[in-house]
């Protein structure tokens, strides 16, 4: 059993040195006296993560709505949210980059999949740092009318949701057209920085927001449609892990019981999900993830 386990995270040192932090913080906090508690959480990171990591869209599209039934506070949600993406999209992000290193190295003999994603370094460039900068915007600068939006936080998400996942429905005609973008324009960049700030601030509200925008545009540019659930996926691993500096150092909300488990639910999730793109239909993976976000939007919603 151990043998086979360390074969399977062989190939992935990064992912495995994770999931090794995550076994050593279980041991030394006695966590693991409370698996029959908190257990089931297992299966909730590896769903989020999933649902993360082939879509582009942060795991807080599964965890705020089901942590919202369980009566944590509001800054509770969010923080321990993002906590759970500091893991799975991680994991994703390291899955999908070294799927980008195989194209490039057979670059020789198939180009055209390389040539699809030659622009993924740009674009990060021209997303990470404003998705950051609209993450510390939220939770230092705009701090009062952070506290007042996440005062509501479950109606936001519910109104967020909702016009995401029309978004996200929108966008699946094109995903079934042929790729006809490789290289990111002036105007791209331009745009890319906007809508990675205006998400940075979205997503600190609400614990999603980013990693979605930037993928729906990158699919109506006609860009690949990996390629743009790739680079949302390593934007949203940047973004979370300067999101939870705040709820490390200032709110001290992050419930880690729920953390400890889901997290190494979500590093699994982060790994799998790859695999779930490539294999199976990413319109259907995406008209599913869009219903599931438009219930639980609506589910927001005061009646």
């Amino acid at each position: 059993m151990l043998t086979q386990i360390s074969k399977m995270f062989k190939p992935y040192p990064i992912k495995g040195a994770i999931l090794g932090v995550w076994l050593c913080l279980l041991l030394l906090t006695q966590s693991f006296l409370l698996l029959t508690e908190y257990g089931g959480f297992l299966f909730l990171g590896i769903v989020g993560a999933i649902f993360a990591n082939a879509t582009g869209a942060g795991g807080g599209v599964v965890f705020v709505p089901f942590f919202n039934q369980l009566s944590l506070s509001n800054e509770a949600i969010v923080a321990t949210s993002f906590a759970i993406q500091c893991f799975g999209m991680t994991a994703g992000a390291v899955t999908w980059y070294k799927h980008y290193c195989g194209l490039q190295s057979r670059l020789h003999f198939d180009p055209q999949p390389a040539k699809q994603w030659q622009s993924l370094g740009k674009g990060l460039l021209a997303s990470v740092p404003f998705s950051i900068c609209g993450i510390f915007l939220a939770q230092y600068l705009l701090y009062d009318y952070t506290k007042h939006i996440q005062t509501g936080l479950a109606f936001y998400f519910g109104l967020f949701s909702i016009a995401l996942a029309f978004c996200i429905y929108g966008s699946i005609p094109l995903m079934r057209r042929q790729s006809s973008s490789s290289t990111l324009l002036t105007f791209d960049f331009v745009l890319l920085a906007l809508i990675s700030l205006v998400g940075g601030v979205i997503t600190a509200w609400l614990s999603i927001g980013v990693g979605e925008l930037v993928a729906v545009y990158l699919i109506l540019r006609g860009f690949n449609t990996s390629f743009a659930i790739a680079l949302a996926v390593i934007l949203t691993a940047f973004t979370v892990q300067a999101a939870i500096i705040y709820h490390l150092v200032i709110s001290n909300a992050i419930y880690w019981q729920i953390v400890l488990y889901a997290g190494a639910g979500a590093i699994l999730g982060g790994v799998i999900a790859k695999h779930l793109v490539l294999y199976f239909s990413p319109t259907k993976l995406k008209i599913f993830f869009a219903t599931w976000v438009l219930v639980m939007g609506l589910a927001g919603l005061p009646l």
